[in-house]
This record gives C-alpha cells, sequence and structure tokens, in this order.
C-alpha cells in the first residue's frame, strides 16, 4: 500500500508539472517602474537580482510597448532557472558612447537553465555605428557593442525574439555548453559593417534551429574552440554566409571539430559554406569532421569555398601556407544556383594539405550551365553528380 501511494505521489508530480499546475513565479518588469516609453535598465537589473534569489522557477515578463534600455550585465549563479519573456521592444542608445564602451548591450554570464521567450524586438539603432567602424583597417578602432552576450552559459534556450540592427556583432556565444537558439531572429540590413549574425568560440554543443539571419556579415560565424555545433533549418541572407574561422592567427586557439549544417538556405549572399585560415600565422589547431548537407544557394557568390590564404585587406603576408591542417570534410546534397563559374573553391595549405574531402552531389548551376570546381592542395573524393576538380588559374 506504501509504495503504491508513492508511486501515484510522484505520478500526480510528473503530470502537475508538465500539465503547467507547477508554474514560474512571475515578475512583472512594471513592478520595478519598467513600464512603456521609459527607459528600464535598472528595472531590468532588479526583477533579475530577485529572480536569481528565488528558490523556485522565475518568469520576468516585459509586455508589448517600446522601452528604452542602456547597457545591462546580468549575472549567475542563480537559484533557480530563470525565463526572460519579452513581447515589447527594447531599443539601445543611438550613440555608441552612450553604452559606456562595453562590448555588449545586454549580457548573461555564468547562468544555467536561462529561456528568452517572447515576440519581443532587441533594436541596437547601429546605423550610427556602421558608418563609424573602419575596425577592419584600423587596430585602434572604437568599440561597438554587440546586441547580446551569451557568456559561459548552460543549459539555455534562446526562442522567437528577433536581435535588429546591431552595431556590432548581433550575438557573442563563449564558454557554453548545451546552448539552443530555435526560431531566433536577426535583421541586418546587408550593408550593415561587420555586423555578424551569431558568432561563436570555446563552447560545447550550440545548436541554431529554424533560425532566420539578415546581416552584413557572416550569418554564422564558428570560432576556435567549438565543437559539436549543429546548425539546421536555417536562412541565410543577405550576409556572408556560414564561417568556420578565421582560424590561425594565434598559438591559443582551439580545435574546431564536429560540426552538422543541414537544410539551409543561402539567398544572395557573397558565400556559401566557408572555412578560412590565415596564411603566415603560427595557429596550428585543426579543423576536422564538418558535415554540410541538404544545403540550397540562390545566387550565392561563392558557394562552397575553403581559403587557407585568407588575408582580408592585406593585414598579412602569404609568403608561409597556413599551419591548421582541415580534414574529415563532407559536402553533400549541395543544389542550387552560383554567382560565379567556380561554384566549389578549395584551397588548400601547401604545408599541411587538406584531407578526407567529399564533394557528393554537389549540383550547382552558373547562367544555366554546370558550375566548375577549382582544387589547390585537395584531392577530394567525387561522388555522385559533382563536378570533377581542375587546378586554379595562375
Amino acid at each position: 500500500m506504501m509504495k503504491s501511494s508513492i508511486t501515484t505521489l510522484v505520478l500526480f508530480i510528473l503530470l502537475a508539472t508538465s500539465s503547467g499546475i507547477v508554474q514560474s513565479a512571475d515578475i512583472p518588469i512594471s513592478k520595478f517602474g519598467g513600464v512603456p516609453n521609459s527607459d528600464i535598465t535598472q528595472a531590468l537589473a532588479n526583477a533579475w537580482n530577485e529572480a536569481c534569489q528565488s528558490a523556485t522557477a522565475s518568469k520576468i515578463t516585459i509586455p508589448s510597448g517600446q522601452y528604452r534600455m542602456k547597457a545591462v550585465a546580468v549575472k549567475g549563479p542563480c537559484k533557480a532557472p530563470i525565463e526572460l519573456y519579452v513581447d515589447g521592444t527594447i531599443i539601445a542608445p543611438p550613440n555608441p558612447k552612450d553604452l559606456n564602451n562595453e562590448w555588449q548591450w545586454v549580457k548573461f554570464e555564468y547562468v544555467d537553465f536561462l529561456t528568452i521567450s517572447g515576440s519581443g524586438v532587441f533594436d541596437g539603432q547601429g546605423a550610427t555605428a556602421w558608418k563609424l567602424n573602419d575596425c577592419g583597417k584600423n587596430p585602434n578602432c572604437a568599440r561597438l557593442s554587440m546586441n547580446f552576450g551569451f557568456n559561459f552559459v548552460k543549459h539555455s534556450v534562446v526562442g522567437s525574439i528577433t536581435s535588429k540592427d546591431s552595431k556590432n556583432f548581433n550575438v557573442n556565444v563563449l564558454g557554453c555548453q548545451n546552448f539552443t537558439f530555435d526560431g531566433f531572429k536577426i535583421s541586418n540590413p546587408g550593408n550593415s559593417i561587420n555586423t555578424d549574425g551569431i558568432h561563436m568560440g570555446r563552447s560545447t554543443d550550440v545548436k541554431i534551429l529554424n533560425t532566420n539571419i539578415a546581416t552584413g556579415d557572416d550569418c554564422i560565424s564558428i570560432g576556435d574552440g567549438s565543437v559539436q555545433t549543429t546548425i539546421s533549418n536555417v536562412k541565410c541572407g543577405p550576409g556572408h554566409g556560414i564561417s568556420v574561422g578565421s582560424l590561425g592567427k594565434f598559438t591559443t586557439e582551439l580545435p574546431v571539430q564536429d560540426l552538422m549544417v543541414k537544410q539551409v538556405t543561402f539567398t544572395n549572399t557573397d558565400n556559401g559554406l566557408r572555412i578560412k585560415t590565415w596564411p603566415s600565422a603560427p595557429g596550428t589547431s585543426p579543423i576536422t569532421g564538418l558535415t554540410y548537407q541538404d544545403i540550397t544557394m540562390i545566387n550565392v557568390k561563392n558557394p562552397i569555398i575553403i581559403d587557407q590564404e585568407y588575408c582580408p585587406w592585406n593585414q598579412c603576408s602569404k609568403q608561409s601556407p597556413s599551419k591548421i591542417k582541415i580534414s574529415n570534410v563532407t559536402f553533400k546534397n549541395i543544389r542550387g544556383t552560383s554567382g560565379t563559374q567556380e561554384g566549389v573553391s578549395l584551397i588548400c595549405s601547401s604545408g599541411v594539405p587538406c584531407e578526407g574531402v567529399v564533394l557528393s552531389d554537389v549540383d550547382l548551376t552558373f547562367n544555366g550551365s554546370p558550375a566548375t570546381a577549382v582544387c589547390r592542395n585537395a584531392k577530394p573524393m567525387i561522388q555522385g553528380k559533382s563536378p570533377q576538380c581542375t587546378a586554379p588559374k595562375a
């Protein structure tokens, strides 16, 4: 009888939890003076502090309406899961100086079990900053804030909110584990400089799912130490595609391995699938175990590109080859239209040539005719309807 009662009690708790009977404590932003058409910087900080100290799950709510907000950094560890539910539009100061030289406008650090949900918009008002951005050529350029920073966050989900018009990268993910974007949206114009959609590094098991990204730089950029990354059902464009790298500049870099990119559509982007490393640079950490499959290209200038001579704005010398080994990379069922004759360009390092590259059913056209493939220091396995490699023109 006792055993039966305990079993019944456990089942009741499980059913209650799944049916919503056990709910998070609601913390409205208005509790701390956060009302539409006001500055909610302090209100959000106060709401977070209350939620973080709660022994039970909490839900911070920001309802519809427009709100202003300066730079905010919220930190854990917290005692229980927190959901930030946003239906409103939160607006950053247009002047970059008003964000007090912060790298990120909205920053989450050392938090576990975070959920960000709702249909809200975080508007970085980046147009003024884009005109000032000369960081590609000026090492002493002014710091411009990203919309979001997620640093050392675990077991968390970012849902269907929108990052709009960031001054710099839209999202930076650093040191995170089991971190998922699902239904997330990024909206920047194609002429917005250095506005990568999602950049990640030193992170394990990051998933980017069902996400639409329009930006002025890489839709997704994968930095060193990224392991077990999954990108699925993503739309990219405008932008510069999905990039691994650039890598090799520093000896402290960690390997990139186990990347899966599938069911992605690129539309009018500068690149599609790109891997880039620096020549004449000291980094040696390898790139291995990458799979790209079921990809659609619509008028993409460079659909598939490995560039181990990456050197933008002539910032480096090409006298010495890249020291980064690229291996076990598969391109499978890649279809659509290329904006250039060379739909596939595999320019690998002469010092450590690429190994284990597979082109399987890569069917790209340029002006109605099959696109070509050029390869240097790479001997890919050709399967199905894929172009044969030729040497690039001198």
